[in-house]
C-alpha cells in the first residue's frame, strides 16, 4: 500500500497516525519531495474522477493564476496537478487496485476491516 501526500499536511499526518495505530503497513510517497509522474496520476483517475482529486478548496488553488482555471476539463486538471502537486486532495492511498482520496476515519476502518 502506498500513501501519497506531503509530509507537513495535517490530514496526511492524521492518516499516517491512524494507519500506524491500526497496524496497517504502508509506504509513504511525498509528491512534493519525491515527485509525481503522469502515469501515476492517470492510474488514480481510472478509479476516481478528476473532480474528486483536484482540491479547489486549498491555498494553492486560490493563489493559482492560470486562466485555464475557468475552462477545466480532465486534460487541464492533469496538467495543473502535475505542475502543482499540492492541488491534489490529500492523502491518496493506493492498495492493489483500489484508490482512496482524503481521510475519513470511518471509511478507513471499514476498508481495512476486510
Amino acid at each position: 500500500m502506498i500513501l501519497y501526500g506531503i509530509k507537513n499536511c495535517d490530514t496526511v499526518k492524521k492518516t499516517r497516525r491512524w494507519l500506524d495505530a491500526n497496524g496497517v503497513d504502508f509506504q509513504f510517497h511525498d509528491f512534493r519531495a519525491d515527485g509525481l509522474d503522469q502515469s501515476t496520476l492517470e492510474s488514480w483517475l481510472e478509479k476516481v474522477s478528476w473532480e474528486t482529486l483536484l482540491n479547489k478548496r486549498g491555498t494553492t488553488w486560490r493563489k493559482l493564476e492560470d486562466p485555464r482555471k475557468d475552462q477545466l476539463d480532465q486534460t487541464i486538471a492533469i496538467e495543473l496537478m502535475l505542475a502543482n502537486p499540492t492541488l491534489i486532495k490529500r492523502p491518496v492511498v493506493t492498495n492493489n487496485n483500489d484508490c482512496m482520496v482524503g481521510f475519513k476515519e470511518a471509511d478507513y476502518a471499514a476498508y481495512f476491516a476486510n
